[in-house]
């Protein structure tokens, strides 16, 4: 069995991945590669960002038997409530154990992107414990549908800078933010929130986010006896949340990993996001991946109804288990998640972010057996999304 999880010497999943970064940025990224791994395989790294997953975050989060959910639809549903987590969503995984290791490297400045918001809350509430100045880049067009969260992160004490150019979303985002990265190197550390960037983003966030997949085997385990799921399924546009569901399951054969991409109004509608169905091999903010682009290399805009999976590529991780057939696919439309989303709230008393609600469709989408286990990652709570569900209702 291949080694799925782990990048080689130089960030590569594969044929993706790498670090494609302008030379002014060469020495941050270099400092990052050296030390991170010294740094948050210590001991006293690990003491501390585990006690505030524990005591902070809220961890372990439940994996809860969605019994009516179950009886619906014929099979094993548990649901890895990410949604639980202080901020209410997988991110602050991530944004705490990043935040932590800019101390250990003496960097006293943040900077995020954001498109749902999640990232930029979780990383506003960690810079607020740790002391630490934090900057939010994030798309227009975002910050007026993720309102809530544009107020939490003022709350906090962030600066939300608006990104006015391109789709005014999540890639225009992250290219702002790598523009002050540039600007700013010395003293900055910059928080990528998903499973893309650079050599070692990729590899540095999927091990912040791999405590999702360490806790679902134990607690599967202490359920049905077995810790390994027949299916764990994920909704996928970086890949932050998936990359953590899949980590430890990845290498496991028997194991079958699926990921849920916005499908927007349909794959070929021309307002879509689903990556793996429209990209091709190209560089995107920092790393080789597949990307959505016209024949001359222009990125194609993205649509989903979710802007946190509102991203014209995939992290490297998630492209090679595509390319490698060790993930299945499925595009999700925007109508889909709604109804998902909807139909969740009414069995099980649980209203799902958006993003969460794509994986929740594949259940439409795909029939399980009667007896099989089936994990699905809920990334995070739905009160963010709640403008857009009204509009529904």
């Amino acid at each position: 069995m291949k080694n799925y999880k782990n990048p080689d010497e130089n960030g590569y999943y594969g044929e993706f991945g790498g670090a494609f970064i302008p030379e002014m940025l060469y020495p941050n990224v270099a400092e990052l590669r050296e030390k991170y791994l010294q740094i948050i395989e210590s001991a006293e790294f690990q003491e501390e960002f585990q006690d505030l997953l524990k005591n902070y975050v809220g961890r372990a989060t439940p994996l809860y038997f969605a019994k009516n959910l179950s009886e619906k639809y014929q099979t094993q549903i548990y649901l890895k409530r990410e949604d639980l987590n202080h901020t209410g969503a997988h991110k602050i995984n991530n944004a705490l154990g990043q935040a932590l290791l800019a101390k250990k490297l003496g960097k006293e400045r943040i900077i995020a992107e954001t498109g749902a918001g999640q990232h930029g809350v979780a990383t506003a509430t960690a810079c607020a414990l740790l002391g630490l100045e934090c900057i939010v880049y994030m798309g227009e067009i975002d910050i007026a549908r993720q309102a809530p969260n544009v107020a939490r992160m003022k709350m906090l004490g962030t600066t939300v800078i608006p990104a006015t150019s391109g789709s005014k979303t999540l890639k225009d985002a992250v290219n702002e933010a790598l523009r002050d990265w540039i600007n700013n190197s010395t003293t900055t550390h910059y928080i990528i929130g998903s499973v893309v960037g650079p050599h070692p983003f990729p590899d540095l966030v999927a091990g912040f986010q791999s405590v999702i997949s360490e806790e679902i085997k134990w607690q599967l385990k202490e359920k049905t006896g077995t810790e390994n799921p027949d299916y764990v399924i994920a909704c996928v546009g970086g890949g932050s949340n998936a990359a953590g569901a899949f980590y430890h399951f990845v290498n496991e054969e028997k194991v079958k990993l699926i990921a849920a991409e916005a499908g927007g109004f349909g794959v070929n509608s021309g307002k879509s996001a689903a990556t793996t169905f429209l990209g091709t091999l190209g560089v995107l903010h920092g790393s080789k991946s597949l990307v959505m682009q016209t024949d001359d290399g222009q990125v194609i805009e993205p649509h989903s109804i979710s802007a946190g999976l509102d991203y014209p590529g995939i992290g490297p991780f998630h492209a090679n288990l595509f390319s490698e057939k060790r993930a299945e696919f499925f595009s999700v439309n925007d109508d889909e998640a709604l109804k998902s989303a909807f139909e969740l709230t009414k069995l099980e008393g649980i209203i799902p972010a958006l993003e969460s609600a794509h994986a929740l469709a594949v259940l439409e989408k795909r029939k399980f057996a009667e007896n099989e286990v089936v994990v699905i990652c809920l990334s995070g709570r739905g009160d963010k999304d709640m403008e857009t569900y009204l509009k529904h209702l």
